[in-house]
């Protein structure tokens, strides 16, 4: 039955108000409205009078307005507002940049106002600040009225057509209105953990008195918010281990590959495999991340899995991110197995820009069961590719892909079993956060023989010559028979390659992005480079090209290759030992460590170099030196986490539920999230469908979008 939280917003707040909220936010009922949070609260208690206000302060101020003036402005369509306030002390000028945004203000009224000062022509101004009218039924000196004033104000997420004030106030309303809500934290753990009632804590973080009123309300729904993610995923996990799949066990095929492997397998590789068969051979489908750090042999054990299902009848899809990595991955795969496997289990190649009568033939022999390794791209999660018996899935570098895509695949076989790969380690919470509903294998070891890493960070905004010592140093390595890579951002001036941008790097005052057409133009140039050669690898290349580019790299007849972001991860040359990635800090803490992995694969020792155009002094530069400092990943990933900006810790390719977050913080809240994992498992193993827990079973319904629930169902 449908509470208050799920009144629609058109019956609330009507016709011309409620449609705004939803364009603006997507937000639909009250349950939507009341978790839009202040982004921050300005402390009322700090009030500055105007004659010491100082520019750049961020400051809360009461005052009177003394005049309102408007005017069309010169370089844009639109009116500027302009308000003068008082406190008797001095003035102060407000700019709006929308009449809407200043429909409570007139002349004579008294409020407070909160905004960070500026200059503009030689006058202090606030740029569209927040405010809030004095109360009319309050006397403006009275103790009541100073209270008031001293309490925090919330400062909401805003557009252009909805502006804070009208936010706040109409939330507020909402506040009041609401009467008392069923809690979705049981009632032993609220006591427990001292938290607040879930209407008190709805209440408090839209209404606070005090600076603790509001620190509260977030404490509680912090864990209101971590309470139903884990239940869901924890649901979710329980409701795929239910299904049932086909036993997949070692046999023949296996044994054969295990006899003619040349090297002995990591500790982790052998504990890893070892779940991994558990999984295969307990009849439940496996639904299995794991991470790895660059170089570990996650392929090696996925491989070992697709040889147990073929052993068993069954067919592996391996689906891998780009053309270049998927003709890796099958090149990689027919070494691997030797010529007599090989062509029995016929690894099959399938991607988007294989020729008709390639592509007929790879189709056939995957629908026919002819092909018990099928290797491809997006390209396998089309309607005309069909499997004979599909009993594994593999998902390499699974961040690229969404859940759509991962489903579509695993659609097309009878719960065949899963298996995600990823070469970014993931923090514990990240991991709970979101991948909870799957299980996860860690690889840390490195193969024996692995050559070691040299990093280091050329500063070129203090010292711009350091350039010419880049090329000398590369052409040095090239003098030893050793091939490299330049990594840019950009193909040409005009198109910028993917990036992981973990925190916008400050691009006013920095040349353009390097581009992979103007280096190789230099490079070929350079007097010690000239007589190398220098290809281009980039994505406006097709398929053909940039499989013939990689295969010429690796058979030793390319130098070295300039190239973006598309050799970023699997690329296995081990001759190659130079890596130097061109305006470093345009790039996320991952994808360094993933292209630093691309040297130091076999017996020659790497060396990275990472040239940044960025002051030593800024977070850009922190990304950067955090990958110089250590080679491991897992200590990287924790750096990440920690430097990315919030919202962007778990990557929107995942879902739009499992990015977004409200008031939960993974690189913060870990012993909560845990704790909340903690008290999901608990209800579920008493109640697996929620009817002791009526309120916690709405909060899902409500917390999850259709979007989300597509995503916990498909997982």
């Amino acid at each position: 039955m449908p509470g208050p939280l799920d009144t629609r917003l058109l019956t609330a707040l009507g016709a011309r108000v409620a449609p705004l909220f939803e364009k603006a936010f997507g937000l639909e009922t009250v349950g939507d409205l009341l978790g839009h949070y202040p982004r921050r609260y300005a402390v009322r208690g700090d009030l500055t009078p105007l004659d010491s206000l100082r520019i750049g302060d961020t400051v809360v101020v009461v005052a009177e307005v003394r005049s309102i003036t408007a005017r069309q402005m010169r370089n844009r369509h639109g009116e500027l507002i302009e308000v003068v306030i008082t406190d008797g002390t001095g003035t102060l000028q407000l700019t709006f940049f929308s009449r809407r945004a200043t429909y409570g203000l007139k002349p004579g009224m008294r409020g407070i106002f909160a905004g960070k000062v500026g200059l503009y022509r030689e006058t202090r101004q606030l740029a569209h600040p927040a405010y809030e009218a004095f109360p009319d039924d309050l006397d403006a000196d009275s103790e009541e009225a100073r209270a008031w004033a001293e309490a925090p104000m919330p400062i909401y997420p805003a557009t252009a057509s909805l502006d804070g004030t009208k936010i706040r106030g109409v939330i507020q309303a909402q506040v009041d209105a609401l009467p008392p809500l069923d809690d979705p934290v049981p009632d032993v753990v609220r006591a427990t953990r001292g938290l607040l009632d879930f209407r008190e804590a709805l209440r408090l973080i839209h209404r606070p008195r005090v600076e603790a009123d509001w620190r509260n309300a977030q404490e509680t729904l912090r864990f209101h918010e971590a309470l139903v993610l884990q239940t869901s995923l924890l649901r979710q996990r329980a409701a795929y281990r239910a299904r049932v799949a086909t036993p997949r066990v070692p046999g023949k095929a296996s044994a054969e590959f295990a006899a003619r492997l040349p090297w002995e397998l990591t500790d982790d590789q052998v504990a890893v495999g070892a779940e991994i068969e558990r999984d295969l051979a307990s009849g439940i489908p496996m639904n299995r991340l794991v991470q790895g750090e660059v170089g570990s042999g996650k392929t090696l054990v996925a491989l070992k899995a697709m040889l147990a299902v073929a052993d068993s009848g069954g067919q592996s899809a391996f689906l891998a991110p780009t053309e270049v990595l998927a003709g890796q991955h099958l090149r990689s795969i027919v070494q691997s197995l030797g010529p007599d496997l090989a062509a029995r289990l016929r690894p099959t190649l399938i991607t988007g820009q294989l020729p008709i009568a390639d592509r007929r033939r790879a189709t056939l022999a995957a629908a026919s069961g002819g092909a018990s390794i099928v290797v491809g791209t997006h390209a396998l999660l089309g309607e005309q590719v069909q499997f004979a018996d599909l009993g594994l899935v593999v998902v390499d570098e699974q961040h690229r892909f969404g859940v759509d895509q991962r489903e579509a695949l695993r659609l097309k076989g009878e719960s065949p079993h899963v298996l995600v790969l990823t070469a970014t380690p993931i923090p514990r919470t990240v991991a709970m956060t979101v991948f909870g509903d799957l299980d996860v294998s860690t690889l840390r070891q490195l193969p024996k023989g692995r050559s070691p890493i040299e990093s280091h960070v050329v500063g070129l905004a203090e010292h711009p010559g350091w350039i010419a010592r880049v090329w000398e140093r590369l052409a040095e390595e090239l003098d030893k028979g050793h091939q490299g890579f330049v990594v840019c951002p950009a193909i040409d001036a005009r198109t910028v390659e993917e990036q992981d941008r973990d925190a916008d790097a400050p691009d006013e005052g920095l040349p353009p992005p390097s581009a992979v057409l103007s280096v190789v133009e230099e490079l070929r140039r350079h007097p010690r480079l000239a007589a190398r050669r220098i290809e281009v690898l980039h994505g406006r290349m097709s398929a053909d090209e940039k499989d013939a580019t990689m295969r010429a790299f690796a058979a030793g007849d390319i130098d070295v290759l300039v190239a973006t972001t598309v050799i970023e991860v699997g690329v296995d040359v081990p001759n190659a030992s130079t890596m130097v990635v061109l305006d470093a800090d345009r790039f996320g803490i991952a994808q360094l460590h993933q292209l630093r992995g691309r040297v130091g694969r076999g017996s020659v020792p790497g060396l990275c170099l990472f040239v940044t155009h960025v002051d030593k002094v800024s977070l850009a530069m922190d990304r950067v030196e955090a990958v110089k400092s250590t080679l491991d990943g897992f200590e990287l990933a924790q750096a990440d986490l920690e430097l990315r900006r919030e919202g962007d810790v778990l990557g929107e390719s995942q879902s739009g539920g499992r990015s977004s977050l409200k008031l939960l913080r993974v690189s913060r809240d870990g012993k909560l999230i845990e704790d909340a994992r903690e008290v999901a498992a608990d209800i579920l193993e008493s109640d697996p469908e929620l009817r002791e827990h009526p309120a916690l079973k709405d909060a899902l319904e409500r917390r999850l979008d259709e979007t989300e629930r597509a995503f916990l169902g498909k997982s």
